[in-house]
Formats: structure tokens, sequence, C-alpha cells
């Protein structure tokens, strides 16, 4: 017989059991509604740190804030929101979500997702979540694809499940999933290379010039635009994903928020065998100023990561050509 998420969970403390089983129940309402059609990408105005919505965000919002509403949790902090919102007066548990990760690709039929963190609850919404990833109960993420795939760790390793079409219960598929350190593929929206500082921007350069590259090895690109699906492959394949702070005034920080995007993530990967930083600093030691912070994000196979430290950490006064040759960096130093 299959492991259900339920079963799964048996041996975790009550009220934490009680709000994945929550999430995974607004998951399927999320993908139900995926499914069903209609104009899911239309224009929805904006949230509250400007960035445009799409009605689906909006959908998924309102099913996950449904759902918690019945979970033994007192905060949610949603993207769609500009404040933490109360929930359940007392009770012990604080949620941070990504309700709808990559709606740019709604209209396009590409995968997308939802990403969250589970924390102890405080007594003020702010106080419970300008604190650092390594408070984090649990975290994870669903991907709505060919199949909907949730992806955990309560803090002992990742697992990850598949929806049933036929029970419409999460099965356990793969327990102790482990980032692969064998790694050839990089993530990077490469039309912001003119705005990247010199450091990333030679790292990807030394990534493209491939097996004849300092790096030494031919590495593939890949860039879907929603975080989720990028660290369900790292999770299967292995790389790296980079989203550096650029020289735009709104990229100088990073883009993505720290809050429930970033230490979410950061979780999974550690507790995976990868590394995910800014940079420098390790995402789950950073404490956030604000509920929507945003942070440079760079996250997945060790070396890899570790490299990308290196790179930032080195200067770098002169430079090969693009693709050439020779490079100030050795690849060998870093691993």
């Amino acid at each position: 017989m299959p492991v259900t998420l339920k079963d799964h969970l048996r041996s975790c403390d009550a009220s934490l059991a009680a709000t994945l089983l929550a999430i995974a129940e607004g998951s399927v309402l999320v993908a139900e509604r995926i499914a069903a059609g209609g104009a899911l990408g239309a224009a929805a105005g904006t949230n509250s740190d400007g960035d445009g919505q799409k009605a689906l965000d909006i959908i998924a919002d309102d099913i996950f804030a449904d759902v918690l509403s019945r979970a033994p949790v007192r905060w949610l902090a949603s993207e769609e929101r500009e404040t933490a919102t109360p929930m359940t007066e007392g009770a012990p548990l604080a949620v941070a979500i990504d309700p709808l990760d990559g709606s740019g690709n709604i209209d396009l039929n590409v995968s997308i997702g939802t990403i969250f963190g589970i924390r102890a609850a405080g007594l003020t919404g702010p106080g419970t979540f300008l604190a650092s990833g390594r408070g984090l109960l649990a975290a994870g993420y669903v991907v709505y694809g060919p199949q909907t795939g949730l992806v955990l760790t309560t803090g002992n390793g990742v697992d990850s499940f598949l929806l049933s079409p036929t029970t419409g219960e999460f099965e356990l598929i793969e327990a102790g999933v482990q980032v692969p350190t064998e790694a050839h593929e990089f993530a990077i929206n490469i039309s912001n290379t003119r705005h990247w500082p010199q450091p990333i921007r030679s790292f990807i350069e030394d990534c493209i010039a491939g097996s004849t590259g300092p790096l030494e090895v031919d590495f593939n690109m890949r860039w879907i635009a929603a975080l989720v699906v990028e660290a369900h492959r790292i999770l299967r394949r292995g790389g790296i994903y980079l989203y550096p702070a650029d020289a735009r005034p709104s990229y100088s920080k990073g883009r993505l928020r720290l809050v429930y995007e970033c230490a979410p993530m950061a979780m999974l990967m550690e507790q995976a065998g990868g590394l995910a930083t800014d940079g420098e600093s390790a995402i789950l030691d950073i404490v956030p100023d604000s509920l929507h912070a945003r942070v440079p994000f760079v996250f997945g196979s060790a070396d890899l990561v570790k490299k990308v430290a290196a790179y930032l950490a080195t200067p770098r006064l002169d430079r090969s050509p693009l693709f050439g040759e020779r490079g100030l960096f050795d690849a060998r130093s870093a691993s």
C-alpha cells in the first residue's frame, strides 16, 4: 500500500501535521482550479509591493487562507497581503506562503507552484515573521504541472509526494531526497547580464566557456521563470540557480522575498544536502527587516554555490575575453 501524506505525518507534532494537511488540501483545490481553466492569467491589480497580480494569484490566496483558517494557525503571511493576517487566536503556528509562484506562466500552460514555511507563532505577526529561517519547523512547495507534486521537510530530510488522481491523496514517492553533487546546469535570466555585478557576470561567462574555461565543465542553461520549478529540477538533477542583486534600483537588494520564498527553499536545500545563500551568507541566517524583504538568492548543489561565493569574494582586476580559455579564478580552489 502507498504511504500517504497523512500516514507520513503521524509521527509529527499534531498541530504541525494538521497544518501541513491543510496546505495539502488547499493545493488540491488550486490544482483543480487550474485544470478547470478560464481566464486565470487575467490581470487583477497589484499586490502591496507593486507587482502585477493575476486572477489565479487572488484565487490561490483565498483558497489557502480559507483552509488555514480551520488549522491551528495564528498568523498568515502571504505575498498577496500587505501585513500578517490574524487567523485563530492562541493557535501555536504561523504560516508564510507564496500562494502562486510563477504566475506569468499561467497562460502558457507551464508549471507553476506554491511555496510555504511554518514556524511557531509569536504574540504579533511582525514579531513572528521577522526572524531568521533557522526557526522554521517545516517548509515545502507544491508544483502544479503534468503531475501535482508536494515536496516538504519537517527538519529531518526532504520527502517527495505525488497527488494520486485515483485516491485524491498525496502519496510518498521518494524519502530522503538529496541534491545531486555532480551537476552541469545553471539557471539565471541571462537577459539581465548588463545589470549584474562583475563577479556574477564572470561566473556565468565561465560556465558558458564550458570545458575549455576555468570551471572545466560543459554547462547547460535552464530558465523557467518559476522558482518552484527551478528548485524541483535542482532537487532532481542538481545544478545552481541565481537571482542576484543588480544595478537596477528595484533590484538592488535582489528580487525574491526572504520570508515566504527564499527561506522555505533554503531549508529544503540544506535538508537535501545543498546550499542556499545570498552569495555570501546562508539564507537561513538572515533576519528580514520587513515582511516583504527581498534578498539575492543562490542555491543548489553545494560545490557550485561555494564557487559563486568564491567569485564574489575574489577581486577580478582583469578578465580574459568572453568564452576565452583563461580566467583569474581557479575553480578547484572552491571545491
